[in-house]
């Protein structure tokens, strides 16, 4: 922690290598955001959004986050990417942190800006019937955190997203993910490639949700009410 706020964790080289790679994304999908003056200037934060299968929508967001507050969020990001040679050397150099509790916990009470998908992976291979919607479900502990952390909880969605690609439903993929947590999507984009589709993609970032005082003896309840209020806020965003 310095006097202007927590020290950054991405490093300079992949800013260097990332921007001009999501300025191309950004556009290519022609993308925007909408209620970005939403997002706290300083002070730690939670943003939450919902995972596509091309995943990037996400970085997105948080370029133009940084571009807007000169904050860079850190993200918390799964297990499988840190088991993935090279890649969990770029992961860590773009301030992706393995998620866990104390991990979360300790960086939001940092001061630090957080980026997190709830639903993980598993969310991101949701097949194209069920687009719009998150798999949240047993997914808590981010509610959790921003309880814990005291630290608003910032909701962005991305609905058009799971346009990208088109997502077939398939017992296979559910095997491989449930077995081996990898995973294995039967998917397309521009015909029948893995060329993203140029879809239009905005990110609306709804009002930040304040958690109430934390009470230990009723944390369970708490978690349960924020929950259901962060559900309905994505939802309500995914919607658009």
């Amino acid at each position: 922690m310095t006097e202007e706020g927590p020290i950054p964790l991405v490093s300079d080289e992949a800013i260097r290598v990332m921007e001009p790679v999501l300025r191309r994304l950004r556009r290519y999908h022609r993308h925007t955001v909408v209620g970005l003056e939403r997002v706290p200037r300083v002070g730690g934060g939670l943003i939450c959004v919902n995972h596509s299968l091309a995943t990037y929508d996400g970085f997105l967001v948080g370029g133009a986050v940084w571009e807007a507050t000169g904050r860079l969020p850190v993200a918390l990001g799964d297990d499988m990417i840190f088991k993935t040679p090279v890649l969990k050397d770029w992961a860590t150099s773009a301030g992706i942190v393995p998620a866990s509790p104390t991990a979360g916990l300790d960086l939001l009470r940092d001061g630090h800006l957080m980026f997190l998908a709830p639903g993980g992976m598993w969310e991101s291979l949701r097949p194209s019937r069920e687009a719009r919607t998150v798999r949240w479900d047993n997914r808590k502990g981010f509610c959790r955190l921003v309880l814990r952390a005291q630290v608003p909880l910032i909701l962005a969605a991305c609905p058009a997203a799971d346009e990208i690609f088109r997502i077939r439903a398939s017992r296979l993929t559910e095997t491989i993910y449930k077995r081996f947590r990898a995973p294995f999507p039967i998917a397309r984009g521009i015909g029948p490639t893995m060329i993203p589709r140029p879809v239009q993609l905005t990110h609306y970032v709804a009002e930040p949700i304040v958690p109430p005082p934390h009470d230990p003896a009723c944390e369970r309840e708490q978690v349960e009410e924020l929950h259901r209020t962060a559900r309905r806020v994505m939802g309500e965003l995914l919607s658009r």
